[in-house]
């Protein structure tokens, strides 16, 4: 099927980005029941696995769920032409992707938090709501799920498909719109199979060390690969790193995105680099056992690597098809807009 859309009709679409997240339910109660660190500071405590203080997601360095691609050697999703009416350009760009204007962007509206790097916490006030730092939710963070559920971060990759043919439910993917474009067959199976697809940005970068142009080229980049492969506009966003504060908060919420975090991380990267890992399968299986004795919460997996892919198999093996996508977690829509 052939897409096009014209600048008229992209105006609409930005029309919606800019206010649908009004539409979805917010996540504090599932806050309050977990007694996570909220924004207003009513509740203190952190997701299970992490001691106070920690800073959350993969050490510097790691990679990015094992897999990016900038160039694939496989066919890429067409670059439209009404991407390249409203940009100017021609081709999807590489890992730094170019800042483009948008009017509904209200700079004024953006707080003025200062920029950190990863593992660099202390550079703002508790106010600013670092998930990554301090743990803290924003009332409209999801970050559990009332059934204990898979999600799975970074691809689509080469083993999404070994993934898609082992589930027999329907889970929530965060994707990477470089890889998004680089394999369209393989997003698209993963639309076939019926399952929810939210955005992971362009290229997997630490949001808050962004400037706020970055950012919004990181988000407005991974929304177009999403709508030109898909057909759609992305509702869920999941912070490479779980790094969040309430800078890159207002920005996403511009897109009318909305944050999904977690309760418990897998910690399935460590097993990439199998002369490095400190943690090994029967260590994520031993906790899956007691997440799901639980019976609450988000799994954070990925599936860029087919190592990642297998160990994601096998805890659906443990925990059974009984899942929820984000959506139906947080009794929210699938997306934004979807398009014929």
């Amino acid at each position: 099927m052939n897409f096009t859309c014209h600048p008229s009709t992209l105006i609409s679409r930005i029309f919606i980005m800019r206010t649908s997240y009004l539409y979805a339910l917010v996540a504090a109660r599932y806050a309050v029941s977990h007694k996570m660190v909220l924004s207003n500071g009513s509740d203190v405590g952190q997701p299970a696995g992490y001691p106070k203080g920690q800073p959350i997601g993969q050490p510097v360095g790691q990679p990015v769920g094992g897999f990016v691609s900038v160039r694939a050697g496989r066919k890429q999703t067409p670059f439209p032409q009404w991407l390249t009416d409203f940009t100017g350009l021609k081709e999807w760009p590489g890992i730094d992707p170019p800042y483009i204007p948008m009017d509904f962007i209200d700079f004024d509206k953006i707080p003025d938090y200062k920029r950190y790097d990863q593992g660099v916490c202390g550079a703002n006030p508790r106010e600013s709501c670092s998930f990554d730092c301090d743990h803290c939710l924003a009332p409209d963070d999801v970050y559990t799920c009332r059934k204990i559920s898979q999600t799975f971060d970074d691809g689509p990759s080469p083993a999404t498909d070994k993934l898609l043919e082992a589930l027999d439910h329907k889970t929530t993917f965060f994707n990477l719109g470089i890889n998004i474009v680089n394999y369209p067959e393989m997003y698209r199976k993963i639309l076939d199979g019926g399952h929810l697809v939210g955005t992971h940005t362009w290229s997997h970068p630490f949001m808050p060390s962004l400037t706020n142009e970055q950012i919004i080229a990181q988000l407005q980049w991974s929304v177009w690969a999403m709508n030109a492969t898909g057909h759609h506009l992305p509702k869920w966003f999941r912070p490479p790193y779980g790094a969040i504060d309430n800078r890159v908060r207002s920005i996403a919420r511009m897109f009318g995105l909305q944050a999904v975090l977690w309760d418990h991380d897998s910690f399935d990267w460590q097993l990439i680099n199998e002369d490095q890992t400190v943690r090994t399968e029967e260590d994520i299986y031993r906790d899956v056992q007691e997440w799901k004795h639980d019976g609450e919460g988000l799994i954070l997996e990925h599936d860029g690597t087919f190592k990642t892919v297998q160990v994601g198999i096998n805890v659906n093996k443990i925990l059974g098809d009984n899942q929820m996508t984000v959506a139906e977690c947080a009794g929210g829509i699938d997306y934004i807009r979807a398009f014929p």
